[in-house]
């Protein structure tokens, strides 16, 4: 079995009794929607077109919510119904972030993922889902897509049809007959100022001429108060008319839609940049301890290692804090899915933090006298060589986590990975640069600090405005990220904090020499890489997906 929707658009009137009947069959809290009807208007007053588009989940043929998703809270059973269990779910909000339909939603009674579940519950005892069945015009058929029999895969094979952005390779299965470019592409409408059933922003006034003999037609401005304007004796009335005060401005107008929240705000950003600091400081150590490229003595570890470890302390409690259910965060590691990055970036981070704090505590204890300097010395090289690559893995895993959140084209560039090892090391020879005021590290490791943070700089800034943001983008929703961190919402964050304060002012500084306009480029870089990561992870959650 392979179940699937078809939604006829040709019979249905937008009178949202599938959004209600879901609402009351799944009890789904008020503000959010598993199903919902959006609305757009086509033309310019008196030639509109009214079209309607019943939205939801896809049920797709490749699911990529059950893929992100760390603890199998997503699933898709045997019969293609992509099911959720809100029992499991951690509320890490990958999935909302994976759905290229936003069709997935935060429950607010329950703080976990949920959507359209096909009505799973009435399929197994052999009833419809609540939206075919409460559907005044039969617009919505539901059915198995593999029985030529059915009602649903006759109409597919008698009609054609079109999906929700396709070029996703998700292989969605819910199909539209004649559904209209206005509604399947989110992008063909702009956001308004206000919507159908929403206050109207703006001033409007309707005139309206009431009787023959009242010297005054009655004009209701928008607030409903009655405002009378002279008219001369005898004058005839006017035809009955609608006036206001501004048109519309384009030739297609989202007139009604539902939009979940923003998934991931400001934590997201800053625990790409702690987790950077902890990755690139020990990649650095480990570097130089095994390959030989600077000495690296025990109390350099010790001292460089403690703010590293704390940064990776902070990287975790800012992953549990950003969960909607903190309280289950040890599920990724007890009921892993291994398909997804937040697992696996789970079990690398617990796994760098572990190694890395070994070793940190190895080398303190030899400064403390507490284990035999010679012993500590002879492993060195064995604890960096084991380091090395989980610190690499820490500093680039969060690229292929953002690789599977297909619905964030901007955020799917194969530059990722290098980009964030190139931000690690950056971060990395900051916090090096820093610790020489407060700190009795060695001149070569310093030194070696201080190359890789004005090369890391310089190697940044090239990936950011020539690779991530300056070549043209394969997709629209690409390029129109990345169009409001250059040029819109975002470009004060983009141009002010990340290139002038995070890259400009740092190379000055630095470029002045002494170890006190180092520290101060080493604070601003670290400041400007959290303002770009915050336009980077933000812009591309502006970009409406249904």
């Amino acid at each position: 079995m392979n179940y699937g929707f078809l939604i006829d658009n040709r019979k249905c009137i937008g009178c949202h009794a599938c959004s209600t009947a879901c609402k009351s069959e799944n009890q789904v809290p008020l503000g959010v929607y598993r199903t919902w009807v959006k609305t757009t208007e086509v033309g310019v007053y008196p030639d509109v077109t009214r079209n309607f588009q019943v939205t939801r989940c896809n049920h797709c043929e490749n699911p990529p919510c059950v893929r992100i998703c760390p603890v199998t809270a997503m699933s898709q059973r045997d019969n293609g119904i992509v099911e959720f269990d809100g029992d499991a779910c951690i509320g890490c909000k990958a999935c909302m972030q994976a759905c290229p339909y936003d069709a997935i939603y935060i429950d607010p009674d329950t703080s976990t993922a949920a959507k359209c579940h096909f009505c799973a519950h009435r399929v197994e005892t052999g009833l419809e889902p609540a939206c075919v069945v409460v559907c005044p015009e039969h617009a919505i058929l539901a059915g198995d897509l593999d029985d030529p029999t059915s009602e649903i895969a006759r109409a597919l094979a008698k009609h054609p049809v079109s999906v929700r952005k396709p070029e996703q390779g998700t292989a969605p299965k819910t199909f539209y007959i004649d559904g209209h470019d206005a509604n399947l592409h989110p992008t063909a409408a702009p956001r308004p100022d206000a919507m159908m059933f929403t206050e109207v922003v703006g001033e409007a006034a309707f005139e309206v001429s009431v009787d023959p003999d009242d010297p005054a037609p009655l004009k209701v401005s928008p607030s409903g108060s009655p405002i009378r304007t002279p008219r001369a004796q005898g004058t005839p009335p006017s035809p009955i008319r609608v006036s206001a005060g501004r048109q519309a401005g384009q030739m297609v107008q989202l007139a009604y839609n539902a939009q979940h929240q923003v998934p991931w705000h400001w934590p997201v950003p800053a625990y790409l940049v702690t987790k950077g600091i902890g990755a690139g400081v020990f990649l650095l150590l480990a570097a130089g301890a095994m390959l030989g490229w600077f000495p690296v003595s025990g109390a350099d570890v010790a001292w460089a290692g403690l703010p590293a470890l704390l940064m990776l302390g902070v990287t975790t409690g800012l992953l549990v804090y950003d969960l909607e259910r903190p309280e289950r965060f040890l599920r990724i590691l007890f009921r892993p899915q291994w398909a997804s990055w937040l697992t696996r970036g789970a079990f690398i981070l617990v796994g760098f933090s572990t190694l890395a704090g070994l070793w940190w505590a190895a080398e303190l204890g030899a400064n403390l006298g507490l284990i035999m300097e010679s012993s500590v010395a002879g492993a060195r090289p064995w604890l960096a060589g084991l380091t090395l690559p989980l610190a690499v893995g820490g500093a680039i895993y969060t690229a292929f986590l953002f690789a599977q959140a297909e619905g964030r084209d901007l955020w799917q560039s194969p530059l990722l990975p290098p980009h964030l090892l190139v931000q690690a090391i950056t971060l990395g020879g900051a916090e090096l640069v820093f610790l020489d005021l407060i700190a009795p590290l060695s001149p070569e490791l310093v030194a070696a600090g201080r190359i890789a943070f004005t090369a890391g700089l310089v190697a940044d800034l090239f990936m950011v405005l020539l690779g991530e943001l300056g070549v043209p983008h394969a997709s629209e929703l690409a390029a129109r990220a990345a169009h409001d961190i250059t040029h819109g919402r975002y470009r004060q964050h983009f141009w002010g904090g990340a290139v002038a304060l995070g890259h400009v002012l740092p190379l000055a500084l630095l470029a002045v020499g002494g170890p006190v306009p180092a520290a101060i480029a080493a604070a601003a870089a670290i400041a400007g890489m959290y303002f770009y990561e915050y336009a980077f992870v933000m812009a591309p959650q502006d970009i409406p997906n249904s």
